[in-house]
């Protein structure tokens, strides 16, 4: 039987249900269109859940982040515990012949496999090998057609040796000479030892001589980064994981001693930073909500506290501050935004200087009005959208385990979801950024762009000498540059040459784009200061003009267009593309 407080508390769940579907209805049945009041059993209003006061220094598990982050998630999707792989990394100068466990793995070119007059390897560690082995490696290589040509392996089990297997690993014509083919060496290393299920593994270059003495470091590092990634694999959403046993990776023959393991150490950290940042772009936006990004962000801060400080604005707070054209994009969504900003400082307090890294936030992006439809609008990957904000903390995670002396650095993001609803923002709409400048709306669709508006004018805003921001901004971008390569914006050559730099070391793939100043023109607004979006030629670079409006001329500042690198079509996966050029870039402010 119905208590009079169960029967209002019903009638309001009806009325509030009618009221999100039809006040015009609630009209002509004669009901308040006023927001019913939540009842309890005893027919009392539900006490207000506590709220921290604005802009308060996050800490983890004390945030009105983590409150709503603790909700059910739709579906009632929750993400396994899964650890990423562990592996300790060390740098060995010992006869390869003599190394003992579970695989030793030896990187050829096309030219080592090249045989003398009696049938036998001209390269010395090849032919070294051979022998010991009976012969049983050049059989293997003319059994198997193995012909050192890059993705091509071959692996033996053995007995009686040192090591349980042997696996010749393809690396193409050439010894690696850059951190992208290193990488990769340590990805095909990865999965052979996956395979075989090893515990214990070693890589040697049958040809050491064939990388430069100075790109050995790097190279060391880029091998060990590449087995890590190589061997995790994000199954935090199936109902099976499998288990990754590789834990001991010695690497020979590239040098040993104090530099060389502190390079291996940076990778491992780096590679964290990596993996968090696929993880993020990966988890979908029923389970990573605004309020569940600034919780992640957080929890950087948490554990980092030596070096880093968390403040999580709410919408009152982005009111104070003026951020019209974020909130405007927000407005749609059951989700509220979270404004996230992390700052690191080094444990000294010594700061030469000042870098801002923005990156942008949309934990879905349904297009709004101009809503995404028809084959190629990929809405169904829209969960990616984040990607900017994802390289942004991939990058703070890595840079709280490296603590690099010498520079402060922003970690900032605008986050929300774009929607469709009764108070979404429309077509047409007229919006004011943070620093006055108004812009009208005339495509829900160009969305990202607003947020970072706000979010530059509040880097600017902290003092800071140079900004990069990262966002999936335009597919004028993939259809110009392709799936592998981010476009590059900026007014500021010593800005793109140092980025530049860090890209060469981190094997990440750029390229500067112009910014031409007379295409501005298609941005021009007969009612407002501008419009966010013009025509379809020369998109990409339309939409970096745009963000160069809110953004202080003295500041050096770089748009990074990510839309092409962040997601991995083959492997229908996130690639945690940024966050290794971002570490390098702020090392190389820290070391300058």
């Amino acid at each position: 039987m119905a208590t009079a407080a169960s029967t209002s508390a019903a009638a309001a769940v009806l009325a509030s249900r009618l009221l999100r579907r039809s006040p015009r209805l609630l009209r002509r049945l004669g009901l308040s269109c006023a927001p019913p009041v939540a009842l309890s059993s005893s027919s009392r209003p539900l006490a207000p859940l506590a709220r921290q006061p604005l802009g308060h220094r996050a800490r983890m598990g004390h945030t009105a982040a983590a409150a709503a982050a603790a909700e059910p998630t739709l579906g009632l999707t929750k993400p396994n515990a899964v650890e990423p792989p562990q592996i300790t990394f060390s740098a060995k100068d010992i006869e390869f012949s003599e190394w003992k466990g579970d695989i030793l793995a030896v990187a050829v070119t096309e030219k080592d496999l090249s045989k003398d007059s009696d049938s036998k390897f001209e390269n010395a560690v090849l032919k070294k090998l051979d022998s010991q082995l009976g012969g049983l490696l050049s059989e293997a290589a003319a059994e198997e057609d193995f012909t050192g040509k890059a993705g091509q392996s071959v692996v033996l089990r053995l007995a009686g040796q040192g090591f349980k297997r042997v696996g010749l690993i393809g690396l193409g014509q050439n010894a690696p000479s850059t951190a992208a083919a290193s990488r990769g060496l340590g990805e095909s290393v990865a999965s052979v030892a996956k395979s075989a299920q090893a515990i214990s593994a070693a890589i040697v270059v049958a040809s050491p001589s064939g990388i430069q003495e100075d790109f050995k470091l790097t190279a060391a590092a880029a091998i060990a980064s590449g087995t890590v990634l190589g061997l995790y694999e994000d199954s935090r959403y199936k109902s099976e994981s499998k288990k990754v046993h590789l834990k001991q990776v010695d690497i020979i023959g590239l040098g040993s001693g104090p530099e060389v393991d502190q390079k291996l150490k940076y990778a491992n950290d780096l590679s964290s930073g990596v993996i968090f940042g696929r993880e993020l772009v990966n988890s979908p936006a029923n389970v990573l909500t605004p309020a569940v990004l600034a919780e992640e962000a957080s929890k950087i801060a948490s554990t980092y506290s030596d070096v880093f400080t968390a403040t999580i604005l709410d919408v009152e707070k982005c009111k104070e501050l003026k951020m019209g054209s974020y909130l405007a994009v927000a407005a749609a969504s059951a989700n509220p935004p979270h404004f996230i900003h992390l700052c690191y400082k080094p444990t000294d307090g010594n700061v030469k200087r000042k870098l801002a890294i923005v990156g942008k936030g949309l934990t879905f992006d349904s297009g709004g009005y101009n809503i995404k439809t028809g084959p190629g609008c990929s809405i169904e990957l829209m969960k990616f959208d984040m990607g900017g904000s994802a390289a942004v903390f991939g990058a703070a995670k890595a840079l709280g385990q490296i603590k690099p002396p010498g520079v402060e650095v922003h970690f900032i993001v605008a986050a929300c979801e774009n929607m469709i609803s009764g108070t979404g923002m429309r077509p047409g709409d007229i919006v004011t950024a943070s620093n006055g400048k108004t812009i009208e709306v005339n495509n829900t669709d160009a969305e990202g762009r607003l947020t970072l508006a706000d979010a530059l004018v509040y880097a600017c805003n902290q003092g800071v000498d140079k900004i990069v921001d990262l966002a999936t901004l335009t597919g004028a971008c993939v259809v110009a540059l392709g799936p592998s390569i981010a476009g590059i914006f900026t007014p500021s050559d010593e800005l793109a040459k140092e980025v530049t730099a860090a890209s060469e070391v981190s094997g990440e793939k750029f390229w500067r784009l112009p910014l031409e100043d007379s295409y501005w023109e298609s941005m021009k607004s007969g009612v407002a200061d501008m419009v966010n979006t013009g025509g379809r030629q020369g998109g990409s670079i339309t939409a970096a003009l745009f963000l160069k409006q809110f953004v202080d001329e003295k500041v050096q500042w770089m748009h990074i267009d990510m839309a092409g690198p962040v997601w991995n079509d083959k492997k229908r996966a996130a690639t945690g593309f940024g966050v290794s050029t971002l570490v390098e870039w702020v090392l190389k402010n820290s070391s300058s």
